[in-house]
């Protein structure tokens, strides 16, 4: 009887011994489940960290770039308003530029010019690159009284409305030959009122690649054509040539170039700056959502 009892008893121990075991199996199997979705999550925390610094690391040297550019750009803009590199006649005369609506501006401030031509260009104009722009006669007479009372020398006027007016396209012919770029008006940009000035200034200057083949040129023209080296040697007509240590290097044409070009870094950081930090924001709340849900 006894014995048929411990039979009964280590069936149902068996019995039982099987569902513990059953149990332990799904219980340790939901762990290592467990363990697998664990280390899954601690994968994409790392990798989301990651990704979070590299985006703040970035987001700091695209802030530094734009500060760095941003203050160049706000030199330059000072320079440019205080005509840095002028004349002090010119610098007076602009001054007076809210109470004298007719000033346009400089010969600088109306042409814009590829940077391999800046040299070139500001070379050819010389001193004229510093001549003041009036929409008319009338406004450069009013200036011209005006710096007769403060005692300051008479500068030079290019009004709109006459200079360059009776200079026919026909003078800006093409000249031939190895090494010539154009004429200098034609390498230059400008809005179309001042054309017949643009055509006054420069359309009577050759713009060559070296001094050898200006020289040739002038040869070949019989040394009647004014020449410009993208060097900024300058061959004047007769043969008498400027280069060197006197080249100009005033470089008043690369400013607007370099403002224009720094507003648009400028503007392009702010808004890679602005997209780094709305993926930043994104990254942050998915992280935070991650970690939550673990």
């Amino acid at each position: 009887k006894r014995i048929l009892e411990n039979k009964s008893e280590a069936a149902v121990l068996t019995e039982t011994l099987e569902k513990e075991k059953s149990v332990y199996d799904d219980v340790t199997k939901k762990l290592t489940e467990m363990d697998n979705i664990y280390q899954e999550h601690q994968r994409q925390q790392e990798h989301l960290d990651r990704e979070m610094d590299n985006l703040r690391r970035e987001h700091r040297d695209t802030q530094q770039r734009y500060h760095m550019e941003h203050s160049r750009l706000e030199s330059l803009r000072n320079l440019t308003e205080r005509y840095d590199g002028f004349g002090q006649s010119i610098k007076r005369v602009m001054e007076q530029k809210k109470q004298y609506p007719g000033i346009i501006g400089v010969v600088a401030d109306i042409i814009r010019v590829q940077k391999e031509y800046e040299l070139a260009i500001e070379t050819a104009l010389g001193g004229s690159i510093q001549n003041i722009v009036t929409d008319s006669e009338e406004t450069a007479k009013r200036l011209i009284e005006h710096l007769k009372k403060i005692n300051t020398a008479v500068l030079l006027f290019c009004l709109v409305t006459s200079v360059g007016k009776n200079q026919s396209r026909s003078q800006s012919r093409g000249f031939k030959g190895t090494g010539v770029l154009g004429l200098a008006s034609s390498l230059v940009q400008a809005d179309k009122e001042y054309e017949g000035l643009i055509r006054y200034l420069l359309g009577r200057v050759v713009v060559a690649d070296t001094i050898d083949h200006a020289i040739a040129i002038a040869r070949k023209y019989h040394y009647s054509l004014r020449i410009v080296t993208l060097e900024g040697e300058l061959l004047n007509a007769g043969g008498s040539m400027t280069g060197g240590a006197f080249k100009n290097t005033s470089n008043l044409l690369g400013r607007r170039r370099e403002i224009e070009e720094l507003e648009t870094a400028c503007n392009g950081y702010l808004k890679q700056t602005d997209s780094i930090q709305q993926e930043l924001s994104l990254q942050e709340a998915t992280a935070a959502e991650n970690e939550g849900n673990f």
